[in-house]
């Protein structure tokens, strides 16, 4: 019999940080900024942090993020469970909602290129908080993100 994956056969609790880290597809949707509504709804716009690479759509200060950008939030087990507007592709989301990675996840395709190539990532439909008004972020407010078509 053929060994499983670590993530069919651990749950997010039990990854080790490598595992963890793993997991990011690297689409880059959790790096975007949100807007709560008046009734506790999200809106996601197409602004993203300061610190985000969008061609190679990583944190360009990883290790320092929380401390150059205190709203970072460190994603853990207990705060997927719990982050209801996590994008329905991410795989942190999927594993914790007992789903299996899609096809284009690079730890099943190969290659981290993948997410990119099918549409799911940010790359190519951000702007940088560095370059707006964020006095302006209602106006950029986007429907792409809450896209809960999963890329077959």
């Amino acid at each position: 019999m053929e060994d499983l994956p670590f993530w069919k056969t651990k749950t997010l609790e039990e990854f080790t940080k490598d595992e963890w880290e793993s997991i990011c597809d690297g689409c880059g949707k959790c790096c975007l900024f949100r807007l709560e509504g008046e009734k506790g709804e999200y809106y996601t716009t197409n602004v993203i942090c300061k610190l985000f690479d969008e061609k190679t759509c990583q944190c360009t200060d990883y290790f320092n993020r929380q401390t150059v950008v205190p709203t970072c939030l460190v994603l853990n087990p207990m705060l997927i469970h719990n982050l209801d507007w996590m994008p329905y592709t991410c795989a942190y989301r999927l594993l914790a909602e007992e789903k299996d990675l899609p096809w284009w996840h690079h730890l099943v395709s190969g290659s981290r290129d993948t997410v990119h190539q099918v549409g799911v990532s940010v790359r190519g439909k951000i702007e940088s908080e560095k370059d707006i008004d964020l006095d302006d972020l209602e106006d950029h407010i986007v429907d792409w993100f809450d896209q809960t078509w999963m890329v077959d």
